[in-house]
């Protein structure tokens, strides 16, 4: 009975994710079918506020200055823009090569400031440090591996200018820069593109749902300071900040057309250390939000409570009894072999036909859907939706994607254990960088 019944639970519990998707997928491809015929034009903006971009960068000598220069080099203003680069507790060159930028004779009258920090708080403490000595209207945020393409401030702004009093924060999209450097990164650039193509536009287009992700986007300054800043020592301070704006009921709005290019992680450690870190940034701040499904708070927050709470903890784990029912069956199918009076653990009935077929049915339902989200977000980017992804998209199902419950494990376990042990577990590990 028991058993039984955790099958119910866990197919319904899938079937109601796929929905979830298949919801998202729908708005998604309704946003692009109703944008694919429009030209960006950069007309002139009503006006052209001061913007402050700020650079944090720890141990990032390897990258920081084409990013810089990249941002510099952006089609805005010159004169409305100020620089804060951020060399944060480095021990490389950073801070060298950042003073050297800043002293070339093309940048000399640019509003450029070079800081050597030593604080604490990791990213949200340099943001906290760049808000007090930030003159611009908005703040700009760019990771320092992260290159925004010429017009990315232009689409930020000028989306941000449709509705200021709403709009108080605005985001573009990211783009995997090294996706053909193995097949991690190019799995990596899949789900990239499904995030920011079909999650982000779906949730926007649908809901006027916006989440800030770590790099590309603006917030206004004031509103800001008026929020408190950002939570030093956050693991994921973006997700952390746009429960913040959510609550105060004003949009974090999406500029699709502002675009930046970040490098993804080329080994399985990196890639490991640094979607943990985001895991558990996310759990806690899911967690700390959770009482908002049963407050006053609007229903965009309590929409997006119980969404995170179904993709990270629900979901997850429907997932992982999925995977346990498929594996325990197998292994007692090969052992009937053996000794045919075996019967197998989970089942409807006393024959394995009906389970067989709601679970085939189930995992197809699974693969088909996964496979018509990225074919839908690659068809929406020039140039990837070729048949070489759609078999890339297949192998990574049952192998890139499938490291995701790892992930999921050892971020809860390590949750677990922090709120057990009231042990700090918010340490900050950099994602190594490599040449282009």
């Amino acid at each position: 009975m028991i058993n039984q019944l955790m099958m119910i639970i866990t197919l319904v519990s899938i079937w109601l994710s796929l929905t979830m998707a298949l919801i998202v997928l729908v708005s998604a491809t309704h946003f692009w079918l109703k944008n694919s015929n429009t030209h960006a034009s950069l007309k002139k903006l009503t006006r052209y506020p001061l913007i402050t971009l700020v650079v944090p960068a720890h141990n990032e000598a390897v990258v920081i200055q084409q990013t810089a220069e990249a941002i510099l080099n952006m089609n805005y203003p010159a004169e409305k823009v100020e620089l804060l680069l951020f060399a944060d507790n480095c021990e490389d060159e950073t801070y060298k090569i950042m003073c050297n930028l800043a002293s070339k004779l093309d940048y000399q009258q640019r509003k450029i400031k070079v800081i050597n920090r030593h604080g604490t708080g990791g990213k949200a403490g340099v943001l906290n440090d760049a808000l007090k000595i930030a003159h611009g209207e908005y703040i700009g945020v760019y990771d320092a591996d992260a290159m925004p393409e010429k017009n990315a401030l232009y689409f930020l702004v000028a989306k941000a200018l449709e509705n200021p009093q709403r709009h108080v924060a605005v985001f573009g999209r990211n783009k995997t820069r090294n996706a053909e450097q193995n097949f991690l990164t190019r799995c990596i650039n899949q789900e990239i593109v499904v995030t920011q193509r079909i999650q982000h536009v779906g949730m926007w287009h649908l809901f006027k749902i916006g989440r800030i992700p770590g790099t590309n986007f603006i917030i206004n300054t004031e509103f800001v300071k008026k929020i408190g800043g950002w939570r030093n020592g956050a693991l994921t301070e973006d997700t952390d900040i746009s429960f913040k704006i959510m609550q105060s009921d004003n949009l974090i709005a999406l500029a699709y057309n502002s675009e930046a290019f970040q490098q993804e992680p080329e080994t399985l450690k990196s890639y490991y250390l640094q979607r943990k870190r985001w895991a558990k940034g996310n759990y806690e701040v899911v967690i700390a939000n959770f009482k908002h499904l049963f407050d006053r708070s609007n229903w965009r927050v309590k929409l997006e409570t119980f969404y995170y709470s179904c993709t990270f903890f629900w979901f997850n784990a429907a997932i992982i009894l999925s995977d346990i029912i498929f594996v325990s069956n197998v292994i007692f199918l090969l052992l009937q072999l053996i000794w045919p009076s075996l019967s197998l653990p989970f089942m409807f009935s006393a024959s394995n036909i009906y389970i067989a077929q709601v679970l085939f049915f189930n995992w197809m339902l699974m693969i088909l859907l996964y496979l018509i989200q990225i074919s839908m977000a690659l068809a929406t980017q020039f140039g990837q939706a070729t048949t070489k992804q759609i078999w890339l998209a297949l192998a990574s199902y049952f192998t890139y994607s499938q490291l995701f419950i790892v992930v999921s494990i050892s971020a809860v376990t390590s949750v677990t254990l922090d709120r057990l042990f009231h042990r700090d577990g918010n340490n900050w590990v950099k994602t190594k960088r490599f040449n282009d």
